[in-house]
């Protein structure tokens, strides 16, 4: 009797069991197939909503970005080119100059000496050689009528020859006291912007001097200079034979442009052990913007793909056999379609092949998307749309019109 019993409830325990078992998997179960037969729902009532947009044809840009640290046009450090003690000063830290611009000058007493001793020697030399030129002329005139010889006619015009190579001997010497006077004279060589001067007024200064007394760069252009890899090369040389390739110096978001310019020189050898090669590319810099030393983020445009045809880069998917996209027909189905990448940016991607004109990608909603799912397609909402309740406190009292407390 007592196994009976325990037979008829083992039973019951079983039948429950699969009872229970049965409703879970009848609720698991997917939801029964559109009409055809072709696709499954997105969820257990409904498509799955998701963001798309259309493939369009449009140029794209091809772009090259690196980090490259900005360098003074120029650089001169201003040294003294004579000894002397600096009697004044004609500029201020950081002042802005123009080529010839005066920047020093030098105690000119002990050159203008010179020069003017120089000055005395050749109006000495100058009067000898006169003299000696009347004596020639008398010489010759004798020398004609046999009252005197040919030979002391020769021998004067030699002296005439020799004071003449004397005055010109003289006027080298005077115009190099003049330079040496000009040098205490001190002017600026370029256009550019004096840094902290390195000498003040009064010090004895000397032509020895290693460190100078001011240090020009110039800035307005300036260059920034560059590294990129060695496989970029022969882009850039292919852009530079068609003409200027511009570039854009950024800032560290890579979003804001500080200045824009133009590509100037490319180095005539690759690194070997970097892989990469220098270039050179100057800008205006109107504002200032960029300063030697800095680091910047640059980007130049070598080439420009005419009417490739164009998604999101947000609508490119990676699966195991390469990059893909999801296209949504007109019965709003999402088709898994392999594509071929172009060109790539950050927001822009060319397609080769697999996508047509005018085919809706999905951008969003990757989550649960499948082959052949159902899809719906929404619109994006726009910026600020959202309820109050979930904007910050303050935009909750700017939307309701005051500046007091928020309503609760």
């Amino acid at each position: 009797m007592k196994l009976r019993t325990l037979v008829v409830l083992l039973g019951l325990v079983a039948l429950i069991a699969g009872g229970i078992v049965y409703k879970i998997w009848f609720a698991q179960s997917p939801a029964p197939a559109a009409a055809g037969g072709r696709g499954t729902r997105g969820s257990g009532d409904g498509p799955l909503p998701v963001l798309a947009v259309r493939a369009e044809r449009t140029d794209v840009p091809v772009e090259l970005d690196g980090i490259g640290t900005v360098q003074a046009l120029n650089t001169v450090t201003i040294r003294p080119q004579v000894d002397g003690r600096l009697i004044s000063l004609h500029f201020k830290d950081g002042d802005t100059v123009k080529a010839g611009d005066i920047l020093a000058k030098i105690d000119p007493k002990t050159y203008q000496a010179a020069l003017d001793q120089a000055l005395a020697k050749k109006a000495q030399d100058e009067a000898q050689l006169a003299n000696a030129r009347r004596d020639l002329e008398r010489y010759s005139n004798l020398a004609r009528t046999e009252y005197a010889t040919q030979q002391q006619a020769d021998t004067q015009r030699s002296v005439v020859a020799q004071l003449v190579a004397q005055v010109d001997a003289d006027q080298a010497a005077i115009d190099n006291a003049k330079a040496i006077l000009d040098y205490t004279t001190i002017r600026a060589p370029i256009d550019g912007r004096t840094g902290l001067r390195l000498v003040d007024q009064g010090n004895l200064l000397r032509a020895s001097d290693p460190s100078g007394i001011v240090t020009i760069a110039q800035v307005q252009p300036i260059a920034v200079i560059f590294n990129l890899p060695q496989q970029q090369l022969r882009a850039v040389n292919q852009a530079m034979t068609r003409g200027p390739v511009p570039i854009e110096a950024r800032e560290a978001d890579n979003l804001t442009v500080i200045d824009r310019g133009l590509v100037e020189v490319i180095d005539n050898q690759v690194d070997q052990t970097t892989g990469t090669v220098r270039i050179k590319a100057r800008f205006p810099n109107p504002q200032l913007a960029l300063w030697p030393g800095q680091f910047v983020n640059v980007r130049l445009r070598v080439d420009t793909l005419k009417d490739a045809m164009t998604v999101p880069t947000a609508s490119i998917q990676r699966g195991p056999l390469g990059p893909f996209v999801y296209v949504v027909d007109e019965q709003s189905f999402a088709t898994q379609r392999p594509v071929t990448l172009a060109r790539q940016t950050e927001t822009v991607s060319a397609i080769a092949t697999g996508v047509a004109a005018g085919e809706r990608v999905v951008t969003s909603g990757f989550n649960r998307l499948t082959d052949k799912t159902l899809v719906r397609i929404d619109e994006p909402k726009p910026a600020g749309n959202e309820p109050p309740a979930a904007r910050p406190q303050g935009e909750r009292r700017r939307a309701n019109g005051s500046g007091g407390a928020s309503q609760p």
